[in-house]
């Protein structure tokens, strides 16, 4: 369920960031399409304020990322997604068929996914993880795999 408009009030808030309709909108647009890509972001942000420019929904999105709002995500072969999912270090599996980006708890065990062999001296707060594979649809389909 898509949070209420002063739930998102109160997240910009939270985070510092002054409430503009933009930023309510895009934030809401994100929060009712999961793993959407730009286009489809500025669709549902015009849907509930049509004059908001293409530039805004993008100065937002980076604004809303940058504040820990959001999650830009980018597999290889992909435009640039976000998602309103964050701080529990989720990981993603992507159909290579039709492009479908599911999101998938960390790996099961004692956070397995952030015990790097060699952190090279960095403090890790964060990995990344992308399965790959077929969507229940596209696995049932008689189409070959693409090539990425």
């Amino acid at each position: 369920m898509s949070p209420t408009t002063p739930d998102l009030e109160r997240m910009l808030r939270g985070v510092g960031l002054r409430v503009t309709r933009p930023r309510v909108a895009v934030l809401s647009a994100v929060f009712d399409h999961p793993h959407a890509d730009t286009d489809a972001i500025l669709g549902a942000t015009r849907a509930r304020l049509s004059d908001v420019s293409h530039q805004a929904v993008y100065d937002v999105l980076r604004a809303l990322s940058a504040a820990g709002l959001l999650r830009r995500l980018q597999p290889p072969g992909s435009v640039a997604r976000y998602e309103a999912r964050v701080g529990d270090n989720h990981h993603h599996v992507v159909c290579r068929s039709c492009g479908v980006i599911v999101d998938v708890d960390c790996a099961v065990g004692d956070a397995p996914c952030l015990t790097a062999a060699d952190d090279a001296g960095f403090e890790i707060d964060e990995a990344e993880v992308i399965y790959w594979g077929r969507c229940p649809t596209c696995a049932t389909d008689q189409h070959p795999v693409p090539s990425i």
